[in-house]
């Protein structure tokens, strides 16, 4: 590949967290041995963001490192586990990781290399690395070293990989995914090069473990672009792969997102919407805030859509009936594979199940939300008033996305959001577990032994509108139980 030549660009890095980091270099520089920045706090710098810390590099050699830094006073760990010649220097601003130049020799693992020696120099260490965005280097005195034309990507905003892109993803498939989650966190499109490389390297993708790869969706579904890396996950069949979990000592296969590819290219009805499944869907994602469940739900509420039994047809027109239902099971499914919690699992599930309902609320004044809401108080699915509200809240926010995907001209918005708030006061009124009575302490007092079967009964009642959730009318309300009962007792 073609090699380029330091630049002249200077930049002018500040702050407590670079003072540590020009702190180090210099310490090193003076010592005699080349030291810089690199990575992604060059290429932050470089698109005016603040970095969150700076990767230092150097020529020298582990020993040096902490000997140099003994000597000048700092203190430092040995050569850290399981990161091949890196060592953690102290100083005033805080820790920082130095690391040795080195060189990496890939071969059956997928992602770990299998034999890392040490480099003497950063043209050696600069090759090893994945992105040209992400291999430029800082001198002390803020010039950018780029040796990969990394200058040249920022400035077109494309993601390009270092050397051939094929054997960038031989070396470590776990790049595959990296370079989707780069793509929707800088916001850049992947080099024609990048895309063509990917497919050969699909099959190492099995030996990656599933928890490496659910921390690169994590991270890809809260970026800023979160549509550009999905729809290159997707369509370049990335997520077709499938990955690997060790369970009681045996390897298991864990597909990874098959269920979204046949959403390309997907018909939908043109008087509702203007964009295919898959486009539509990259829409709604990308109207969502950066919050893994809400991002989860926009990814998978139309997930069932074109599915055999769902996808029909009346006088002509495309419908896809049930697809709410179907697709909660769908996205039950998927991420109860990928080892999700429960409950964003359970969460997910609901508001993919509801979503359809939520439209239909929105949409007809005659439907009685305190019904729908007495329903999921009753349903066991939340335990507690306050889980409910952060749903319908949540539910809300993913119709509102939904809306918007859709790409029809002068949608609103405004009455969705209204309605989740509508709903929102509602469940402040709706008690779902006897914890959310809004009794005081002289009705337990009063009911005794009794206290656990009348709140079962004042539960039903506030549920239903009968008594109010507060003091003063739970404890009437209990009053008048006991009176009863004592009534019927004579």
């Amino acid at each position: 590949m073609k090699w380029f030549t330091r630049s002249k660009r200077i930049l002018q890095p500040s702050g407590p967290v670079w003072a540590g980091a020009a702190r180090i270099l210099e310490t090193l520089t003076t010592a005699g041995f080349e030291a810089y920045v690199i990575g992604g706090a060059v290429r932050d710098l470089l698109l005016q963001k603040e970095p969150h810390d700076y990767d230092i590099v150097t020529q020298a050699r582990p020993d040096e490192i902490m000997a140099i830094m003994a000597k000048a006073g700092y203190t430092t760990t040995g050569v850290v586990g399981k990161s091949f010649g890196v060592v953690v220097v102290t100083v005033p601003e805080g820790s920082y990781e130095v690391a040795t130049y080195r060189k990496e020799r890939y071969g059956a693992d997928s992602h770990r290399p299998e034999e890392v020696v040490y480099a003497d120099s950063l043209v050696e260490d600069v090759q090893r690395r994945d992105f040209t965005v992400n291999g430029m280097a800082m001198s002390r005195s803020g010039e950018v070293v780029d040796l990969v034309g990394g200058l040249d990507d920022l400035k077109n905003r494309t993601l390009r990989t270092i050397g051939e892109a094929t054997a960038r993803f031989q070396e470590d498939a776990l790049r595959l995914f990296r370079a989707c989650r780069f793509v929707g966190k800088l916001d850049f499109l992947p080099h024609r090069t990048l895309l063509e490389g990917m497919a050969s390297s699909f099959e190492r993708v099995k030996g990656l473990s599933l928890e490496r790869v659910r921390q690169e969706l994590d991270g890809l579904l809260l970026t800023p672009a979160v549509a550009k890396g999905l729809d290159v996950l997707v369509q370049s069949g990335l997520g077709d792969c499938s990955c690997r979990v060790l369970v009681d000592g045996v390897y298991h296969e864990v597909p990874i997102l098959p269920e979204l590819h046949h959403l390309v290219g997907l018909p939908q009805q043109p008087e509702f919407h203007a964009y295919d499944g898959w486009v539509h869907t990259l829409a709604v994602v990308q109207a969502t805030r950066p919050d893994l469940t809400l991002r989860w739900a926009a990814l998978l509420h139309d997930v069932a859509k074109g599915e055999e039994g769902i996808r029909g047809f009346n006088k002509g027109r495309i419908t896809d009936r049930g697809h709410d239902k179907a697709g909660a099971e769908m996205a039950e499914v998927i991420l109860t594979r990928l080892q999700y919690p429960k409950s964003l699992v359970s969460r997910v599930t609901w508001l993919v199940s509801s979503h359809m309902r939520f439209h239909y609320f929105v949409n007809n004044e005659e439907a009685d939300p305190w019904k729908w809401m007495r329903k999921e108080a009753q349903s066991g699915t939340f335990r507690k008033s306050s889980e409910l509200k952060e749903a319908v809240l949540q539910m809300a926010e993913v119709c509102a996305a939904d809306v918007i995907g859709c790409g029809r001209p002068y949608s609103s918005t405004d009455g969705t959001l209204a309605f989740g708030d509508c709903l929102a006061h509602i469940t402040e009124s709706m008690p779902i577990h006897t914890r959310d009575l809004a009794y005081g302490p002289e009705l337990p007092a009063l009911l005794g032994a009794q206290t656990g079967t009348i709140l079962q009964e004042l539960l039903v009642q506030v549920r239903s509108g009968q008594v109010a959730n507060e003091p003063a009318a739970l404890l009437a309300a209990a009053e008048r139980k006991l009176a009863r009962k004592a009534h019927k007792e004579l």
